[in-house]
């Protein structure tokens, strides 16, 4: 296990080494001048090349570049063109709002997908199975914005149950942070409930027809301890992967719901960084989600061994 954790850690280093470079000069790019995007419209040319003098912005690309990782690897991702705060607070103060709206959308998904999947599996080419895939089937197809502003017309507007927009702290006031979030983390949880919903069908369906599953049966024993204790856990090893995948999604993928339900949250500060031309803002951003998609990809392959006990990963005890 060791072994294959520091063949991963080398690996997932590699890697973010790679997206760092593509990063920063993809970055560089986008169309616009940052420095006078920071220097405002009606500013001279005298002050506009101060500023590319102060953020280092004539130095070329590869110098740019190096001064970059060696201050990132120092937890230094620079400073904010646009609010001249530290990208690090920035992102601080944003990312723990879409950490949370990925929790509670990851919880709403995995409490629906499941037990529906497990139910259509178990029950297959029946009602149940029908109802099922027509309910996975209208989750991906329906679009978040407009499930969001359905959700807001009729809970909010209609209904007055619930706040359309906006956001309040946890620590601050937990129910009224519920209430906010609750919406947001439905239109995202129903759509990745739809995608575990079917990969957890098909997942059962192959496992019930395995023959350990057919030598339990033949042993006498129930129904439900057949699909509770032996099938439910080996067919949750795909599962385990998709989600991983976009439990990352989410992370960086909730652009569409944080600008409909107003969450000021990772997904916001992305298209603010892009629009304004932030270079320091959007390199942060982007780097610390490719580093939140390495982190969890590493977590599922450590998950697989964890989940079935066949599974053995290069260096672990019992490999051949």
């Amino acid at each position: 296990m060791f072994d294959f954790l520091v063949q991963r850690a080398a690996i997932s280093v590699v890697t973010l080494f790679v997206i760092s470079m593509i990063v920063f000069t993809g970055v560089r790019m986008i169309p616009g001048d940052p420095a006078r995007v920071m220097a405002g419209s009606e500013a001279d040319a005298a002050g506009i090349e101060e500023i590319r003098e102060k953020y280092g912005l004539k130095d070329p690309i590869p110098f740019q570049y190096i001064r970059w990782v060696g201050l990132a690897l120092r937890g230094d991702l620079g400073q904010s063109i646009r609010t001249h705060e530290s990208v690090v607070t920035t992102v601080a103060t944003k990312l723990p709002i879409t950490i949370e709206l990925a929790f509670l959308s990851l919880l709403i998904a995995v409490g629906i997908a499941i037990p529906a999947g497990v139910l259509a599996a178990v029950r297959r080419n029946t009602v149940w199975d029908v109802l099922t895939s027509g309910a996975s089937l209208c989750g991906v197809s329906v679009p978040n914005f407009w499930l969001g502003i359905m959700l807001i017309l009729f809970f909010s507007v209609r209904l007055g149950w619930l706040p359309a927009s906006g956001f309040v702290p946890l620590w601050e006031s937990p129910l009224d942070n519920l209430r906010r979030m609750l919406m947001p983390s439905f239109v995202l949880g129903t759509a990745l409930a739809a995608v575990l919903m079917r990969q957890t069908r098909n997942s059962m369906i192959e496992v019930m027809s395995a023959d350990y599953i057919r030598t339990a049966y033949s042993k006498g024993l129930a129904g439900r301890v057949v699909v509770f204790r032996h099938a439910i856990r080996n067919s949750l090893i795909p599962v385990v992967t998709i989600l991983g995948l976009q439990m990352g999604a989410l992370m960086s993928g909730a652009v569409v719901t944080e600008q409909i339900f107003v969450v000021p949250g990772f997904g916001r500060l992305i298209v603010e960084s892009v629009f304004t031309r932030d270079y320091p803002l959007v390199q942060g951003v982007v780097l610390i989600t490719a580093s939140s998609y390495v982190l969890i990809n590493l977590l599922v392959d450590v998950s697989y061994s964890l989940l079935d006990p066949r599974i053995r990963v290069k260096g672990s005890a019992g490999d051949a």
